[in-house]
């Protein structure tokens, strides 16, 4: 319209927004995308992308520690994790190159700088964009809140960039540590637990809950600390953290386990409990939009309480995972195109992974939240060590759960620990976007030899049809 300068601005270039931006061009809207920091956001640059790639070194060493199985003979093996971490930031750049291009290929105007919103009388949103020399003010008839989430800090303990470290420092550590404590055992506490196990760093992870990775399946969780504790990671569960004392090369922590004071000790330290959203400065508050628990409030197609103005991603409830993100930013972008029939997100059917030693992934209900909804279950297992392409790769440690409501046939979960599961989940969430019952899934034919015929041994083993278990 000739009123506005665009159709919509979206504040935040991360995986919710720059995705966003990308089809509300498609679309045929005028679009301008608003970053202060970097294309690609956390995700990209400091989270998703850049740290597959350390894993993906960590696994290299652990299988260069292990060739002896294979028939092969290594010696004078030397890792400089300078070089690890190098590569791990150039992955990340040429990804952020590849969404500048993006953005460019579908016409979307990018500002590098801060945006905030500016109350008008007028139904048109302005947004103040400060840049390193100038501020601009330009005018949307939607705007979309991006500005996903950083690491969250303790009250008696924050992150200082050389004794406490958040994923920032944990990514680019000028040397490793002879010892490490990790606070918090959800995924990205859980990843570098394996990744400096692997490189050699003695790790000791402190979780206040009963078990480590609290949101995965309680089968899953289990087999992820044996295997764990078998590499000589330490585990402290229903830990509490009193406090943390920071000395030149020293980190004391005191934590209580049922009433008993410990207290350990390490060279490092990383905190990875959570996330804080990125709200403010953004001229929230002069608008009709409500904040629970530090995170945006929006209807069920990503609309806050202020017409024309949506939030999308981490800034928003969670799950916080990237491809939730995306998948927000394209929903809502066709709600304000004013598509018919949309279908909100069924969060149940978003899949989560972690990427450690072995991988993690699931997808919908575990079993303790499936019976506490008085569902008639069906649950079927099969461990990788059933499977033969598992035991070709020397990696038959694993499991793969799936529950199914008796009465229906609906699949309500699956859980997977062990080889290229996070490939692997996609499987099943395909098949509960298509609602797919178990018939469907038992007369599939998957092909051999191959991990994914675990999926169909678990599946046929809730009904008592498993052929190699």
């Amino acid at each position: 319209m000739s009123n506005v300068d665009y159709d919509l601005i979206i504040i935040g270039g991360g995986p919710g927004g720059y995705v966003a931006a990308i089809k509300a061009s498609q679309l045929g809207m005028s679009v301008a995308l608003v970053e202060d920091k970097h294309l690609g956001g956390i995700c990209l640059n400091w989270g998703c992308i850049p740290t597959k790639a350390l894993l993906r070194a960590s696994e290299i060493k652990h299988m260069l520690d292990n060739v002896d199985d294979f028939g092969f003979t290594v010696s004078n093996i030397k890792m400089d994790i300078n070089n690890i971490t190098k590569r791990s930031r150039k992955v990340a750049s040429q990804l952020s190159s590849g969404i500048s291009h993006l953005l460019k290929k579908n016409k979307v105007k990018v500002f590098e700088g801060f945006g905030s919103l500016v109350k008008e009388t007028s139904n048109i949103k302005k947004i103040n964009i400060k840049t390193k020399d100038k501020i601009i003010n330009k005018t949307a008839n939607n705007v979309i809140l991006a500005t996903g989430a950083r690491s969250r800090n303790l009250p008696f303990v924050s992150s200082d960039g050389f004794n406490i470290w958040d994923y920032k420092t944990a990514m680019t550590p000028p040397k490793l540590p002879s010892s490490l404590i990790i606070v918090g055992s959800g995924a990205i506490g859980i990843e570098f637990a394996s990744f400096y196990n692997d490189l050699g760093v003695d790790v000791t992870i402190i979780e206040s809950l009963p078990s480590i990775l609290p949101n995965e399946d309680n089968d899953i969780s289990e087999i992820v600390r044996v295997n764990f504790e078998k590499r000589g990671i330490k585990i402290k569960t229903n830990a509490t953290l009193k406090s943390v004392t920071s000395q030149t090369n020293t980190i004391s922590a005191e934590i209580t386990i049922n009433g008993k004071v410990d207290i350990i000790q390490s060279e490092k330290l990383i905190l990875a409990i959570g996330i804080v959203a990125n709200t403010e400065k953004l001229g929230l508050e002069d608008f009709n939009i409500k904040i629970d628990k530090g995170h945006v409030v929006t209807d069920e197609f990503l609309e806050t309480g202020e017409k024309g103005i949506y939030a999308i991603g981490d800034i928003t409830k969670g799950p916080w995972l990237a491809h939730k993100a995306s998948h927000e930013g394209i929903l809502c972008v066709e709600k304000i195109a004013g598509h018919k029939n949309l279908r909100p997100i069924d969060k149940t059917s978003i899949p989560g992974c972690t990427y450690c030693r072995p991988q993690v992934a699931s997808i919908g209900m575990t079993e303790t939240q499936a019976r506490s909804k008085k569902i008639n279950l069906k649950i079927g297992k099969f461990p990788f060590i059933g499977n033969g392409k598992a035991i070709a790769l020397g990696e038959s440690e694993g499991l793969i759960k799936t529950i199914f409501n008796k009465d229906t046939g609906e699949l309500v979960g699956a859980h997977m620990v062990g080889p290229e599961v996070t490939e692997l989940i996609q499987g099943f969430s395909i098949a509960k976007k298509l609602e797919t019952t178990e018939h469907e899934l038992m007369h599939t034919i998957f092909p051999h030899p191959t991990l994914s015929e675990g999926i169909h041994e678990s599946v046929l083993d809730a009904y008592n049809q498993a052929i190699h278990y």
